[in-house]
């Protein structure tokens, strides 16, 4: 945060403006990455919910062959079961016996019939499963190349921007030391609520730079004089004279060809 400085308005004025210009370079960094960061982001939450998709998925196929495990040693104890009636027909000794043993096999018969029906369905439904993971996995590995390629791109103008960001955040540490917290505050207040980030603007033929609205000449007299901070009634930005823009443009110009 800005300290408080017994700076001169003048110097104040010219410290907010080269800071301007810093945060507008910054700005200008910032718009090359476009919408990277976001689109990276986005990339890394969808291949996630791939990846929980794709384990859900593995957990029910591993359902699927539990429960057809449990079918098959179903198949297994009514088969013993059958051969054990199978035994006891053999020793009846009446209509009734027999006619119980058989019911009791053929109840066997349909518990195997069952279970087999079970397990096919259980194989059908992992192989639709497996198609679907199938799809998911290379939905995914799609993803995955998309986001390295763009991590890649966006890593890149990271590398070429790092060192000059650095700087200029230390640059604009410096002007801010000469800038009142106040009028530091204001000037952030200012340029988060305008469109294009110019929270100060030089005069350009009489107006506001990016203005229609014509400043009253003894407006532009107050501004020239550099003795007082002068806000725009239309816009609310803060006003300098085009003589100091130009002077401080040519100055941070050269500091921004030195640290490219």
């Amino acid at each position: 945060m800005a300290k408080e400085t017994k700076s001169t308005v003048e110097e104040k004025l010219r410290a907010l403006y080269d800071l301007q210009l810093i945060d507008s370079r910054v700005d200008q960094i910032k718009n090359v990455r476009g919408e990277l960061p976001l689109e990276v982001s986005d990339l890394e939450n969808e291949i996630n919910e791939l990846k929980e998709k794709l384990a859900n998925f593995d957990n029910e196929i591993s359902d699927y062959d539990f429960q057809s495990k449990e079918q098959k040693n179903l198949i297994e104890v009514a088969k013993e079961n059958h051969k054990k009636y199978e035994d006891n027909l053999k020793k009846v000794r009446n209509n009734r016996e027999y006619n119980s043993i058989v019911k009791e096999q053929e109840f066997q018969e349909l518990e195997i019939q069952l279970a087999e029906k079970r397990i096919k369905e259980f194989a059908a439904k992992k192989e639709e499963k497996k198609e679907v993971i199938d799809q998911l996995k290379q939905k995914l590995k799609e993803r995955k190349n998309h986001l390295s390629a763009k991590k890649s791109e966006l890593d890149e103008i990271l590398k070429e921007t790092e060192k000059e960001e650095k700087l200029l955040s230390k640059k604009s540490s410096e002007f801010e030391t000469k800038i009142d917290g106040l009028l530091f505050s204001e000037y952030k207040k200012i340029r988060k609520n305008v469109k294009n980030g110019l929270a100060i603007v030089a005069l350009e033929r009489g107006a506001a730079g990016g203005s229609y609205f014509t400043i009253p000449p003894q407006v532009q007299m107050e501004i020239a004089a550099r003795q007082k901070i002068i806000t725009d009634e239309h816009s609310g930005r803060i006003l300098v004279d085009s003589e100091l823009a130009d002077e401080e443009k040519k100055k941070m110009n050269k500091f921004f060809k030195r640290k490219k």
